[in-house]
């Protein structure tokens, strides 16, 4: 599954990963491999992904680890996930 994050000024991540959470305003929720096409606005928390990723140096001060997860923190945003591409517009 391939996500991209992407903010006004950059895109902070893009890669092949295992799964996604996001906080959706409904409440958190999580997105795997095929998973149904969602698009949805997010509240201020975490996208917090997993898989075998690597960061470039440039980014790595925006991601917090958390065990085999990286969190990056949003004030909120949209996601569109759709054919195994997931979109983040975060601000």
């Amino acid at each position: 599954m391939y996500l991209e994050i992407i903010t006004p000024e950059t895109t902070v991540f893009k890669g092949e990963v295992d799964s996604v959470s996001v906080p959706g305003v409904n409440g958190d929720f999580e997105m795997l491999n095929n998973h149904a096409a969602v698009v949805s606005i997010l509240k201020q928390g975490f996208v917090k992904f997993t898989g075998d990723i690597s960061l470039d140096n440039t980014n790595k001060q925006l991601f917090q680890k958390n065990g085999k997860s990286y969190l990056y923190a949003i004030d909120s945003g949209t996601i569109e996930m759709n054919a195994n591409e997931i979109i983040v517009l975060a601000d």
